[in-house]
């Protein structure tokens, strides 16, 4: 058996492990919707996306790929864009561009941030000969967003939870990750800030080390 003390790979979730939000989500939501004639607070937004993101059906489509895939991830995050505005007291629908325009800008780097002691640790880790992927429950702009940000080099897989059509604590992105990876369950560590990630890492029989970083208000 693979000694678990000198794992042989890493799996790294992703918001909130390698990224992070440079500003609240409400603070998103609510510009962009005050360009199509909507004012929220952005503290509002924020006090209800947690709740509500986690209320949300699993950010999977089993059986989905390609425009269907692309058209259920922009659905689900419009879905949860409309539940916010209308916790918040917009009661009209929302305008037509207000889901796509946010998802549009959530794709892109101007968002997001790679938390300062990624790029060190990232370097140690291949340095020493780990293998690493990411496993996260996101959708699949997570592959270029990484890429943007400079850190798609880093990994050999990215594995999100839209496209496998499950999202942790299920072990299946685990176990796709091992798959790409062509590395045993034992072999491997996972490192995640959510209890979604220890509990379906220890449902693959991997080993997890959770850490806790800052997050911005409304970061569920």
């Amino acid at each position: 058996m693979t000694d678990t003390t000198t794992p042989q790979g890493l799996l790294l979730d992703a918001m909130g492990t390698l990224i992070g939000l440079r500003q609240s989500v409400g603070s998103s939501y609510a510009a962009v919707a005050e360009q199509h004639g909507i004012t929220l607070e952005a503290s509002a937004i924020d006090a209800v996306f947690p709740q509500l993101f986690r209320a949300a059906p699993p950010l999977a489509f089993p059986g989905l790929e390609g425009d269907g895939l692309l058209e259920a991830e922009q659905a689900w995050w419009t879905d949860l864009i409309g539940a916010c505005l209308q916790t918040c007291g917009h009661h009209e629908p929302l305008p037509p561009q207000l889901g796509s325009d946010l998802f549009a800008y959530f794709a892109g780097p101007e968002p997001w941030r790679v938390y300062d002691d990624v790029a060190e640790h990232l370097q140690r880790w291949r340095d020493r000969g780990l293998r690493l992927a990411v496993v996260s429950n996101f959708d699949q702009r997570l592959v270029p967003l990484l890429d943007s940000l400079g850190l798609a080099p880093w990994f050999e897989a990215v594995v999100v939870s839209s496209q496998v059509g499950a999202a942790k604590p299920d072990p299946l992105p685990f176990q796709r990750a091992l798959e790409a990876l062509h590395l045993p369950a034992e072999a491997v560590w996972h490192i995640g800030d959510s209890a979604e990630d220890e509990a379906g890492a220890r449902a693959a029989g991997i080993r997890c080390l959770v850490i806790r970083r800052p997050k911005p208000a409304g970061t569920p």
